[in-house]
């Protein structure tokens, strides 16, 4: 595959992320309204759950004050420049859509946070009295990209080496 391919194909990734994303949280704003709602119970072990997450992944960091979710939103646009540099030499289709899901999951992040000082949260996973954190797409395209990453390093043939030269000792 080539490397404008592969640009091409994480881009439209992110793309199609970044709208999904953008249109569950509109969805869940504006259609269901789930912030009146509260909570929304879909399955015994699925809720839509309303929460505005000030800080970041599970919560950390939600102290920071007024310029916190600023200083975020910079900082994860940062990482989004260095994906795209990365995304330019990805040599397949799996690590190009990985990282462009990645990309599209984290300006779906900073959107919430320039918009509404916060992430929103709904996506809620249960079982009895355990409780996964509340989430977003962006959130899961962010960690199936990782996680598809991590995996594709594992699975990645590894170059031959050359063989050792031959001992010509007498």
């Amino acid at each position: 595959m080539t490397p404008a391919r592969a640009t091409r194909m994480g881009l439209a990734a992110a793309i199609v992320v970044l709208v999904a994303d953008q249109a569950s949280k509109w969805w869940v704003l504006n259609g269901l309204d789930l912030p009146a709602l509260g909570q929304v119970v879909l399955l015994p072990v699925l809720n839509l759950t309303m929460v505005m997450n000030p800080g970041v992944t599970f919560g950390l960091l939600r102290g920071l004050g007024f310029w916190g979710h600023y200083g975020l939103a910079g900082i994860a646009l940062v990482v989004v420049a260095m994906l795209f540099l990365w995304l330019r030499r990805a040599g397949g289709a799996l690590s190009a859509i990985a990282i462009g899901g990645i990309m599209g999951g984290a300006v779906g992040n900073v959107i919430d946070r320039l918009r509404f000082d916060a992430v929103v949260d709904f996506i809620h996973f249960h079982l009895g009295d355990w409780n996964w954190y509340v989430f977003n797409v962006a959130d899961s395209a962010i960690v199936c990209g990782v996680a598809a990453l991590i995996l594709e390093s594992q699975f990645q043939k590894k170059p031959k080496e050359p063989d050792a030269p031959a001992n010509s000792a007498v």
